[in-house]
């Protein structure tokens, strides 16, 4: 027997349940595992299934399109045991990083990872330690264009499923995310967009704020606007220092994004319209 997960993203109707435990039935398979959800602002149906099956990726495949095409969904099934590639990208700042590579190291990510780029070289011996070959890909005003076009022969050399921004501190442009929707995750800080630009903590301490966080979400071509995948946030007092923040903030913004990191390698999130219908285990 071998694990399957399939996701499902169509128009809201009835029968689609029926119609995909009848393939899966004909597969020979045992549903382990169901999720669905009924979105009634966009009237998308969505649903996670994971289940066991004897037979072949191909011939699981067809059983399913052949009782479900009537619905013309937007499906996608895998092996559980063929994980997803993620690509990381970061600049300088290296937290997000190194727990990302820390929890791929100990098995808590359920994902590949081929290779790590970056638009500057101080984070090379962190990826080096891991035995992960690692990428400078300088960027430039004048060279922002090739970079891109450099970024994306990557991609498809190391046939890369989806992209993580671990504090790559360049924007992509809306060209190259609309090429790979709803796999490029994004992590920020949630005061955006309250406290634009430089020093968001100094400027959240200057303000005296009593609550901060981060924000997992898909890059988009309209900048920190993509749809939200995980949040998360912390009570402060007025006794911590803008230096206490910067602490605090970075413990908050690594845990959100290997939460959001899960939930993608593990097919738990389906885009409908600006929002997600996260699926969580």
């Amino acid at each position: 027997m071998q694990r399957f997960i399939l996701t499902l993203r169509c128009g809201d109707r009835a029968g689609i349940v029926l119609a995909a435990a009848q393939g899966i039935v004909e597969a020979e398979g045992n549903i382990v595992e169901s999720d669905q959800f009924s979105d009634p602002p966009t009237g998308l149906f969505c649903m996670r299934i994971c289940f066991d099956s004897p037979r072949s990726l191909d011939e699981v495949r067809r059983f399913l399109d052949s009782h479900l095409a009537q619905f013309t969904p937007l499906i996608s099934i895998r092996l559980e045991s063929q994980r997803r590639r993620a690509l990381l990208m970061v600049s300088k700042i290296d937290h997000c990083l190194v727990d990302l590579l820390y929890r791929w190291n100990i098995d808590e990510l359920s994902v590949e990872i081929p290779l790590v780029v970056s638009n500057h070289v101080d984070c090379a011996p962190i990826v080096e330690r891991y035995d992960i070959p690692f990428v400078h890909l300088p960027v430039t005003a004048a060279s922002k264009a090739a970079a891109e076009t450099s970024l994306k022969e990557l991609v498809e050399r190391y046939r890369i499923d989806f992209i993580v921004l671990a504090r790559y501190m360049q924007v992509l442009s809306p060209a190259f995310c609309e090429a790979m929707p709803g796999n490029i995750i994004n992590i920020h800080h949630s005061f955006l967009p309250g406290f634009k630009g430089a020093r968001p903590y100094r400027q959240a301490y200057e303000r005296g704020v009593k609550v901060i966080g981060a924000t997992a979400h898909y890059a988009t071509g309209d900048l920190d606007e993509g749809p939200i995948i995980e949040q998360g946030v912390i009570q402060v007092t007025h006794a911590q220092s803008a230096s206490d923040l910067v602490a605090i903030g970075r413990d908050i913004e690594r845990t959100v994004l290997a939460r959001a990191v899960r939930l993608q390698a593990e097919d738990r999130v389906v885009v409908a319209g600006d929002r997600t219908i996260v699926f969580s285990s």
